[in-house]
């Protein structure tokens, strides 16, 4: 960040105790510290927990979860129930957080969750390409290799044991 959100000023690095040095606006008054946007994604189950559900968007092969920006007003709760309904059209019935990673690529904080939904008959909106249900056993082998999905799938399974 070089120039101030708020006023336009050019910021100035300043000492801020424990945070070291920091950018600093003069004209405000107010160190500016880091932004970065927040999105959750989620490892979908059907009703019996044998299933994940994944999906493919813009035009991509790679099956990914199911994912979303946390909207200004939302937390990231509203935001799975609300990504789910409106990729997927599938209600959810429980959900858990199972982990959180900072994506660089697109400055987003990552917060992951499993939840389990009320059925296996999705209805896709225009926001996804294709969805299938994947048997657990099987997912890692649609998922893409080394993607942050995959990683959280997995980190889910071993927790889960």
């Amino acid at each position: 960040m070089k120039y101030c959100d708020e006023c336009g000023h050019e910021l100035i690095e300043k000492p801020c105790g424990i945070d070291g040095t920091m950018p600093y606006c003069e004209h405000c008054q107010k160190f500016k510290f880091p932004m970065f946007n927040s999105a959750i994604s989620a490892i979908i189950f059907n009703p019996q927990k044998d299933k994940v559900l994944l999906i493919q968007q813009y035009g991509q092969v790679d099956y990914i979860l199911v994912a979303g920006y946390i909207n200004k007003g939302e937390n990231a709760k509203q935001t799975l129930i609300r990504e789910i309904q409106e990729e997927v059209n599938l209600k959810v019935v429980d959900y858990m957080y199972n982990d959180n990673e900072y994506y660089a690529k697109t400055n987003t904080l990552m917060h992951n969750y499993v939840a389990v939904v009320d059925s296996e008959d999705f209805h896709l909106t225009n926001e996804v390409d294709h969805a299938k249900w994947i048997p657990v056993d099987e997912v890692f082998n649609v998922m893409k290799q080394g993607s942050l999905a995959q990683s959280f799938v997995k980190r889910y399974l071993e927790k889960r044991g």
